[in-house]
């Protein structure tokens, strides 16, 4: 399910980061893009087509809602990750896939796979 898919990472932890990245390869993703920012990952989005996408709801102190909001608009499918509970995600974000850390490759596989079901 994940041969050939471009996948969005949006972390500012290196080594998660490049975990994550080595594990998507590894899975014959076709592209790992990466961002550590918000604007970074903005920029992103709209300059590239992804398939589906990984975003930590912290990125250096700053809520990184507004990576979530361009994703939806372009209908790309997404999971948050991050090392508090979902409960902590604002208003409005609740229902979204969350994908808690640490987590095993096993659920980081699972949970793209789910999301890129058609």
């Amino acid at each position: 399910m994940l041969s050939g898919r471009r996948i969005l990472v949006v972390e500012d932890e290196m080594l998660v980061l490049l975990n994550v990245e080595d594990i998507l390869a590894d899975l014959g993703c076709k592209s790992v893009t990466a961002a550590a920012t918000v604007d970074h990952a903005l920029g992103l989005i709209a300059a590239q087509t992804f398939d589906a996408a990984m975003v930590d709801v912290n990125l250096d102190g700053r809520k990184s809602y507004p990576v979530a909001d361009a994703l939806a608009a372009r209908r790309v499918p997404f999971v948050f990750s991050t090392g508090y509970s979902g409960q902590s995600l604002d208003e409005g974000y609740r229902d979204l896939p969350v994908l808690a850390k640490p987590y095993r490759q096993a659920e980081l596989v699972e949970v793209l796979t789910r999301l890129l079901r058609p």
